[in-house]
């Protein structure tokens, strides 16, 4: 999916949701466990009660590969039931980062074999673990910049020059020169909201993929005062606030409400903004 048409989803939808795949097994409610594959069932209600309003659906690829074979096969058919409804950005959340042939390997799984528009990646290793990535028509590397947990302390604010640009910042803008705002993204945790200004000084073109909004506590509309481009500029992500917004046989209905809700604040945003009228 290329930038032109993700911001026509954008405006269409007049959304910025990014809805959160992070399925566990053993929390799918009970009408889905009865079937053959119950993250699957799970999956494909809470995209058709959500799909409307969400510009982006975000795999998180941990929850998967845990259940093995059966997992692999649940990510491939979720997959293809949110291509289905033709209009929404796939994310494969794999944080990967390796040398270049191992990259250009992981590159053509998520891309080439699985159908994803996009994949989360470390930058840790540098240019060669990112740009086997880049270069692919309608293909996104959204690559980590300042993330929520806390552990992103430990390296990601070391102050790294003599002005005290922090680590991250000198990522962002390094990354930033081996592809365009056409092919990356970068992760830009709700949490942070210090440093949020930081980060898209750092990054003024480029998409961001926002994590940390609903379980996590991020402050949503200190996101899109600070972040939002003129053509939207994020996918803001929320997995467990809206895919277990119920436990029960509500579930989907819930989940449709719960997405609908934050869909309104951001459009309330992106109106205030001028992206949509």
């Amino acid at each position: 999916m290329t930038r032109t048409e993700l911001v026509a989803i954008i405006k269409r939808k007049r959304s910025l949701l990014c809805v959160g795949l992070d399925t566990e097994a053993h929390l799918v409610p009970a009408q889905f466990r009865a079937t053959a594959h119950p993250v699957l069932a799970f999956n494909e209600a809470i995209i058709d009660a959500t799909h409307q309003v969400s510009v982006a659906y975000k795999l998180n690829i941990a929850f998967y590969e845990a259940l093995g074979v059966s997992g692999w096969t649940s990510l491939e058919r979720t997959v293809a039931a949110i291509r289905a409804k033709g209009d929404c950005f796939i994310i494969a959340d794999a944080k990967r980062g390796d040398i270049g042939n191992t990259a250009r390997k992981y590159a053509e799984a998520f891309f080439d074999k699985l159908g994803f528009d996009a994949v989360t990646l470390s930058p840790y290793m540098g240019n060669d673990s990112v740009t086997p990535f880049l270069g692919r028509p309608g293909k996104w590397a959204i690559v980590l910049g300042v993330t929520s947990n806390e552990g992103a302390m430990d390296f990601q604010f070391l102050p790294v020059d003599d002005k005290q640009h922090l680590l991250f910042e000198r990522v962002m803008t390094k990354v930033a020169e081996w592809g365009s705002p056409d092919d990356t993204m970068f992760v830009v945790g709700a949490t942070r909201t210090d440093v949020l200004a930081q980060a898209r000084a750092a990054a003024p073109g480029h998409f961001f993929l926002v994590p940390g909004v609903g379980a996590q506590g991020g402050d949503l509309n200190a996101v899109l005062d600070t972040c939002m481009t003129n053509d939207g500029g994020l996918l803001i992500n929320s997995s467990r606030a809206i895919i277990y917004a119920s436990k029960g046989d509500d579930a989907p209905e819930a989940a449709g409400a719960a997405a609908r809700s934050v869909q309104r604040q951001m459009e309330i945003a992106l109106l205030k903004s001028g992206v949509i009228a």
